[in-house]
């Protein structure tokens, strides 16, 4: 059992992670600029609901963005 996890944790490549790494980002600035765009119709109670939920989907993404830049530095140091 341990050699399957194991097995299953190590196929992970460097070009799956800067792919995801890229999708995270874009959908980070698409929520970030929905989230700026709906702000100034924040009458419609449909508009307030979704700008309340959005920051779940920000705050997660806005810290998969600090450890990417964190990696970043640290391997060009």
């Amino acid at each position: 059992m341990i050699s399957t996890v194991t097995t299953t944790t190590t196929t992970v490549t460097t070009t799956e992670v800067m792919t995801l790494s890229i999708i995270a980002v874009v959908a980070l600035i698409v929520f970030l600029a929905l989230k700026e765009i709906l702000s100034s119709e924040s009458e419609k109670k449909s508009v307030q609901s979704f700008l309340k939920g959005v920051n779940v989907a920000i705050i997660p993404l806005l810290l998969v963005f600090v450890s990417i830049v964190a990696y970043k530095v640290v391997a060009l140091v």
